[in-house]
């Protein structure tokens, strides 16, 4: 039996599952959930193989729930997101059902899930999602057993902490399991600057750069921090800064 958890806000799109499901009598649906909460919750207690998802829910949405779990399991997506999303996770999912959907529709996104053909493919849809989110303007991250969201117009800095990445705010700092590498690559350039090895900032965060020891210099920011700066940052400084 494949157990199969909806996750959607609208009371009608979950029954539009659930009758189509008829059609496959292995498949037994073991909850509803309707937000991104309820829906992490549920994932986590009753280990579905297979979850059908909407993508714009309250509180958090369907691709940064994807992102809080470490182990998610395979993903159809059905929504009526727009062909912005078609184009960045279809190929990626083991399907994106776009309402309103047929059942025949239906039966082939059953079809390729019992392909089993999917299991590199979520990985990397949950990597797009999560430069999506950056592109969306926030980060999902885990505090203690709260989800705190981050906008990235509230970060003043990022700090390699080992195998995580501190995102630092005027309210404090918060863990995210990934590298500097991937924020570098994800963050709006001409907002943030990675001046460090270890060290990612904002731009308009800087007050100004003090001489360090022989050619070497840190950053000054607005809220009293001090920032090392290596020789290479410090060249992409010069070029940011105009100096």
């Amino acid at each position: 039996m494949t157990k199969v958890l909806v996750i959607d806000d609208e009371p009608l799109a979950r029954r539009v599952v659930r009758e189509y499901l008829k059609d496959f009598p292995d498949f037994v649906i073991c909850g509803e959930c309707n937000d991104g909460f309820e829906g992490l919750k549920s994932v986590r207690q009753l280990q579905p193989d297979l979850i059908f998802l909407d993508v714009q829910m309250p509180k958090i949405n369907g691709f940064e729930m994807l992102e809080l779990l470490e182990n998610p399991p395979a993903v159809i997506f059905t929504t009526a997101f727009d062909e912005y999303a078609m184009r960045a996770f279809e190929t990626h999912a083991v399907d994106y059902l776009l309402k309103p959907y047929s059942r025949e529709r239906f039966a082939k996104a059953i079809e390729k899930w019992q392909s089993r053909e999917q299991a590199s493919q979520v990985q990397q849809m949950i990597d797009k999602s999560k430069a999506s989110n950056l592109q969306s303007e926030r980060i999902v991250v885990k505090d203690g057993g709260n989800i705190k969201i981050i906008h990235i117009s509230d970060i003043v800095y990022l700090e390699a902490d080992d195998d995580y990445v501190k995102i630092v705010t005027e309210d404090g700092g918060y863990l995210k399991n990934k590298t500097m590498s991937w924020f570098e690559e994800n963050l709006p350039a001409d907002t943030f600057v990675r001046c460090h090895r270890s060290y990612i900032v904002k731009i308009s965060r800087i007050s100004r750069i003090d001489p360090y020891e022989r050619d070497s210099y840190t950053l000054k920011l607005n809220t009293g921090a001090d920032i090392p700066v290596s020789r290479s940052g410090y060249l992409r400084l010069k070029e940011i800064l105009g100096m």
